[in-house]
Parts: C-alpha cells; sequence; structure tokens
C-alpha cells in the first residue's frame, strides 16, 4: 500500500470511529434517572453551535471556536463518557495522548490539524479555549433546562456546577436567559 493511500485508510478510519459518538450516550445523566440521555454527537453538535455564537458574542474566532467545540469529546470513542464522580477513581489516559492514537495513521494534515485543536481546547489558555469550554458548560446547562421541563428534578447539581463555571460575560448572559425561559419559548415568537 502506498503512503497516500495508507494515509486516507487512516483517516477514513477516524472518520468511521466518529460514528460511534452517534449512538455513544451522555452517562452523567444516568444519575438523573434518564436511561435515554442524548448521545455524544447531539452534545458536541450543539457544543459547536453554541460555541460559534459564544464567539460571535465575544469578539473571538467563531470558527476556531466550533472546531474546538466538535473535537472536544472525540477520545470518548476510546474512553467512554467518564462521569466526573467516575474520575476519581480513574487514571485515564490524556485527551491528547488519546487523539494522538486516534489519528496516527491519518494524512499528517489531519492528525496536525486536529492535535492541534485538542491541544488548545486542553490548554485553556486562548480566548476561543475560554469561549469552547463554556460552550461545553453553557450546552449541559441548557440540556439540564430541557431536561427538567420534561419532568426530570433531579438535574438542579448540573445546572449549580454549569451556571459556576462560566466564564465569559456571553455565557453567563446567555445562562440566565435560559433559566427564566421555557426551552420552547423561541416558537412563540414566530407563531404570535
Amino acid at each position: 500500500m502506498t503512503d497516500g493511500a495508507a494515509e486516507a485508510e487512516g483517516t477514513a478510519g477516524f472518520i468511521f470511529e466518529m460514528g460511534v459518538l452517534k449512538n455513544a450516550r451522555r452517562t452523567g445523566w444516568w444519575f438523573t434517572g434518564n436511561n435515554q440521555p442524548e448521545s455524544i454527537a447531539e452534545h458536541s453538535f450543539r457544543v459547536g453551535v453554541i460555541g460559534a455564537v459564544l464567539a460571535m458574542m465575544e469578539g473571538v474566532d467563531p470558527a476556531r471556536v466550533a472546531l474546538m467545540c466538535l473535537f472536544h469529546d472525540t477520545q470518548e470513542t476510546r474512553i467512554g463518557d467518564i462521569p466526573h464522580i467516575g474520575r476519581r477513581y480513574l487514571d485515564a489516559a490524556t485527551n491528547q495522548t488519546v487523539t494522538a492514537d486516534q489519528v496516527s495513521a491519518a494524512h499528517p494534515a489531519v492528525r496536525d490539524g486536529v492535535q492541534g485543536v485538542v491541544e488548545e481546547y486542553e490548554a485553556k489558555e486562548t480566548p476561543e479555549a475560554v469561549v469552547a469550554r463554556d460552550a461545553d458548560k453553557l450546552e449541559c446547562l441548557v440540556q439540564a433546562v430541557e431536561y427538567r421541563a420534561q419532568g426530570n428534578t433531579l438535574v438542579q447539581d448540573w445546572i449549580d456546577t454549569s451556571l459556576s463555571s462560566l466564564r465569559t460575560d456571553s455565557a453567563r448572559a446567555l445562562a440566565g436567559a435560559a433559566l427564566t425561559m421555557s426551552p420552547l419559548q423561541w416558537r412563540k415568537t414566530f407563531l404570535s
């Protein structure tokens, strides 16, 4: 097999592996009695949308933020979604290590690009990384508000933890709005 064919196969393999995220569930919600929580892919999609929106509000690069958001949980194909309480008892590989393994056979530009995005997210230093991390927390808060509206009363800890983790003014403003409205309020704007 030529180098180009091997790189294409390695990159295609990474793409197939990312499909696992469509079936893998966010396990922290199980503690609230939710046996059919959102998938990691569903979570990551909305994190990306929230990240782009927050980036626009904060005046940073929305494409860079959305890219970090898209790749922030890709490692969970290998290690699963370990609930925060479970992390106390496990010594899992870092997200950077898992990502390096995931893209080790991919095209060099893909390998470098994905690893760079994950490293920036995990370093928490750039304004884009701060916004991307806020997007992750804000998505958790919004999901908890939706689950609460569906009758789940055990989500308050997720709301409180997410809210206290937000670092940007824009994320705090959106969280405040989300906490005071119905998840379906957006429909009323267009149906009235």
